[in-house]
């Protein structure tokens, strides 16, 4: 294959794969409704979440915003295969003089499945207290 030939070649994968991956990017924008799932705790003083709840992602070019009511917003980047990871910075719990770091991590498909874990790891005047976590699953409720 001559240099010029592979060169478009490439070219022409790489906007196919751009193409393909705003597609992607694109589908998982919208509201989930979702189940939360305590998987651990080891705080005296946790942070309760309804059985059933929602979560908004909203897409910014290559970024992605998590928002869950009571927990501060979450920011990361999209990747290529439908995994999403965000993170928050430290910021305000309903339980008083206690701040906490939020973080999710997890995939969603092209058919509007959510699966996802969060943790939240929780401090008061800058010390650590504890961490608690959560199996989020659920399914696009909008777009």
């Amino acid at each position: 294959m001559s240099i010029l030939k592979r060169s478009i070649t490439i070219t022409a994968m790489a906007f196919l794969w751009t193409v393909v991956g705003s597609a992607a990017a694109d589908d998982l924008a919208g509201s989930y409704e979702v189940k939360f799932e305590q998987v651990s705790n080891n705080c005296e003083h946790p942070i309760a979440y309804p059985q059933q709840g929602s979560l908004k992602i909203e897409v910014h070019g290559s970024n992605l915003q998590v928002d869950i009511e009571r927990t501060p917003l979450m920011v990361g980047k999209l990747t290529k295969n439908g995994n999403i990871s965000a993170k928050s910075r430290p910021g305000h719990t309903p339980i008083q003089g206690m701040d906490g770091v939020f973080s999710v991590a997890g995939r969603i498909t092209s058919e509007g499945t959510l699966s996802l874990v969060m943790i939240g790891e929780y401090q008061a005047s800058g010390k650590p207290l504890c961490t608690q976590s959560w199996n989020l699953s659920g399914r696009r409720a909008t777009k």
